[in-house]
C-alpha cells in the first residue's frame, strides 16, 4: 500500500467518522469509498462499515446522553424493532445476489438524498449562525 493510498484511506475514515458522529450518514460514505475506490465487494464493505460504526456510535451515545438529548423510551422501541429487522437483513443478504444489494443500496442513497433536498427542513444551527451574520 502506497503512502498516498494510506493517507487517502485515513482521510476517508476520518471524514466518515466525523459525519457519522453527527448523524449525517458517514457509513454510507464509507461503503461508497470502500466499493468504488478500494474495490471491496459490497457485502464485505458493509461488514467493515458495521465494525467502523460501533466505536463511533458508542462515543456519540455517551456525548448525547450527557447532554440529555436521548429519548430513552423511544430509543428502546426503535432498538426492539431494529433487532428483528437486522435478522431479516442477514437472511436476505444470503438470498439476494451481492450485485443487487449494491443496486438497492445505491437506490436507497439516491432516495434519501432527494428526499432531504426537498424536505424543507432547515438546521437550527444554521439559522442561529446566519442571524449573527
Amino acid at each position: 500500500m502506497s503512502i498516498q493510498h494510506l493517507a487517502f484511506s485515513i482521510a476517508a475514515a476520518f471524514g466518515a467518522g466525523a459525519l457519522g458522529a453527527m448523524g449525517l450518514g458517514g457509513g454510507g460514505i464509507l461503503v461508497i469509498y470502500l466499493t468504488l475506490v478500494v474495490g471491496m465487494p459490497q457485502l464485505q464493505a458493509q461488514g467493515v462499515n458495521l465494525l467502523f460504526f460501533l466505536p463511533c456510535a458508542a462515543i456519540s451515545l455517551i456525548i448525547n446522553a450527557k447532554r440529555k438529548l436521548i429519548d430513552w423510551r423511544n430509543a428502546l422501541w426503535i432498538a426492539l424493532g431494529g433487532l428483528p429487522a437486522t435478522l431479516l437483513g442477514i437472511w436476505l443478504s444470503d438470498i439476494i445476489d451481492a450485485r443487487w444489494i449494491g443496486y438497492i443500496f445505491a437506490g436507497l442513497l439516491i432516495f434519501i438524498g432527494v428526499r432531504e433536498l426537498f424536505s424543507g427542513v432547515t438546521c437550527s444551527f444554521l439559522k442561529k449562525r446566519t442571524k449573527k451574520l
